[in-house]
């Protein structure tokens, strides 16, 4: 057994196809003066071929793992427009008249280099994007055919020292077992990618392989545990046959808790809503039993164009969300950009520390015509449906009530022109800033609903950059600071009697029902893909029982007693039946 990463969770089972390497030998050609324009004008030529071919794959895509995930495009894009990496292109080939395609393989060696030596790993994934961009330029500066993947029908287990997220557009889900990469991290966008598309991936096995792996090699993957068997006994094979078939069958049996309520068996009903980018996940969520949306996310709208999007055709998006929903709630969520949400036509400022800097709600009370505008397009679609407003990254009462004004600005635009609206639209913030929870009080008396975004929050609280592979032990949900701030806010939204629900990842993790229970939060959002597996730890948990183990862990003094105790809920026999419908 070989010990890699787990990037993308499921087992594989087959032969090996190695992908060939996609790295082509550049010679050294140079050129004459006179013949610089006609170079610059073979780069520019590359570029234009390489942005359109590019946003193809990404609408391509997009239908198959959603806005989100097809978004990554948009950064290989943005590398294409960068003007450090275009100047350092130009300037190989303008001060040494070295060909266009020698230009770009120099300068991508050079970043490539120069990200690879940085001690963050975040960071070396971030190279992979630049290679796979600098070699799609490279493909057609030299009229170099794509590497293609097998043309038969024969599943397999792709291999490949890296893999791209333009390589991964390509592939067919139902011939793709798995995935492994000798390079790449839990946080690469292939990784993100495979997650999205349900394909196995175990990565990080550089330097781990005694003997390169061969096309036709008998492979076991475990995208789970990161586990790689190569030429495994019969003994693994049937041992994670049994597994996939588990896995499968309980697949099909979660499926069908899809109309069931997330209610435990002592009668505690857990209202179990999604977070969606997407009419898409809408669709999916409603197909799990979402009862509603906590969190729509809107910046994806902002994310797949050139321009600002208009009140028209924002108001068509929220309002098909709306109805799509029905009876059920909608949370729209206001623009929240910033940190590592970029816009290609919204230059933001370069900072030392862009989660901490300009973005959400910072940059929609600077850019008030824009989020006047976004307001105006929700409230025209709370005529349609249960709609319901949310700030983000709010951190005083200052924020919220400037906001309102807004909110009311746009009320009176809309009176103005006789368009319906609901009067009464609830307005709610996030908690996801350390001065949030702490002021919850104050804030509470400002807004109709809280929800907490546990994902920011425990970043702040803990002053972990959640996408640092190096300190990525240091993030953790469960330290006792957090589930402090968790109940500091519940406490506060509960004594002003306003509800409370949470959006981020740990409303989507089983291992934190009981802290649910005993905080008495009933309202969980999570991503459509979890909502099945929460409901079935649900309704085979006994609330009484689940809130001592809560009560308990707030008794606690470290991260890792804390998980041990919730581990009694996670492993004990009496969380264990499975009560299906």
């Amino acid at each position: 057994m070989i010990q890699g990463i787990g990037a993308a969770a499921g087992v594989a089972i087959g032969k090996a196809f190695v992908l060939p390497s996609w790295d082509w030998d550049v010679p050294d050609r140079r050129m004459e003066k006179v013949d610089l324009a006609l170079e610059f004008e073979r780069l520019y030529e590359g570029i234009r071929t390489s942005k359109t071919e590019i946003e193809v794959m990404k609408n391509e895509i997009k239908e198959t793992v959603g806005v989100a995930e097809s978004s990554i495009f948009d950064a290989h894009i943005a590398i294409l427009e960068d003007p450090v990496f275009m100047s350092e292109i130009q300037g190989i080939i303008e001060r040494q008249y070295k060909a266009a395609e020698v230009a770009v393989k120099e300068a991508i060696d050079h970043f490539v280099t120069m990200f690879d030596l940085l001690d963050d790993e975040y960071m070396k994934e971030r190279a992979l994007d630049i290679k796979d961009v600098g070699n799609r330029l490279l493909k057609h500066l030299l009229g170099t055919p794509d590497i293609t993947l097998p043309a038969d029908t024969q599943p397999y287990i792709l291999v490949a020292k890296e893999l791209s997220p333009s390589q991964l557009v390509h592939l067919n889900p139902n011939n793709v077992l798995g995935i492994v990469t000798l390079a790449g991290g839990k946080t690469s966008h292939s990784a993100i990618m495979a997650r999205a598309l349900g394909i196995p991936l175990v990565s990080g096995l550089e330097n781990k392989l005694v003997e390169p792996l061969q096309t036709g090699d008998m492979l076991v993957i475990d995208g789970d545990e990161g586990k790689l068997y190569l030429d495994p006994s019969p003994d693994i094979i049937e041992s994670y046959t049994e597994i996939a078939v588990k896995l499968s069958r309980r697949k099909e049996q979660l499926q069908l808790l899809a109309s069931v309520e997330a209610v435990t068996k002592d009668g505690v009903h857990l209202r179990l809503a999604g977070n969606i980018s997407s009419v898409k996940d809408l669709k999916l969520a409603l197909k799990h039993g979402a009862e509603g949306v906590g969190l729509f996310r809107t910046e994806f709208l902002y994310m797949d164009r050139s321009t600002f999007p208009e009140e028209e055709e924002q108001y068509k998006v929220y309002r098909q969300v709306a109805e799509t929903a029905g009876a059920h709630p909608v949370v729209i969520r206001t623009l929240d950009i910033g940190g590592d949400k970029q816009l290609e036509y919204f230059s933001l400022p370069e900072e030392d520390n862009p989660f901490l800097g300009y973005r959400a709600i910072r940059i929609s009370l600077d850019r008030k015509e824009m989020f006047i505008t976004q307001l105006t397009a929700i409230l025209r679609a709370s005529a349609h449906g249960k709609v319901k407003i949310m700030y983000p990254m709010i951190s005083s009462v200052e924020e919220v009530r400037e906001a309102n004004q807004l909110l009311e600005e746009a009320k009176r635009g809309l009176h103005e022109r006789g368009i319906a609206y609901d009067g009464d639209i609830q307005v709610g913030i996030m908690i996801e800033v350390p001065a949030a929870a702490a002021i919850a009080d104050l804030l509470a008396t400002e807004a109709d609903f809280f929800s907490i975004g546990t994902n920011d929050l425990v970043q702040y609280v803990l002053a972990v950059d959640r996408m640092n592979e190096k300190i990525a032990h240091m993030y953790n949900p469960y330290h006792p600071a957090v589930l402090r701030a968790l109940r500091q806010t519940v406490l506060a939204a509960k004594e002003a009697g306003i509800p409370v629900s949470v959006c981020g990842e740990m409303a989507g993790d089983e291992k934190a029902i009981p802290i649910w229970n005993y905080l008495g939060v009933v309202d969980l959002s999570m991503s459509p893909q979890s909502l099945l597996r929460v409901k079935h730890r649900i309704l085979n948990t006994t609330a009484k029982e689940s809130q001592e183990i809560g009560a308990r862990c707030y008794c606690l003094s470290t991260s890792a007693e804390i998980e041990s105790e919730l581990a009694i809920f996670t492993e004990s026999g009496n969380y264990s039946s499975d009560r299906l419908a």
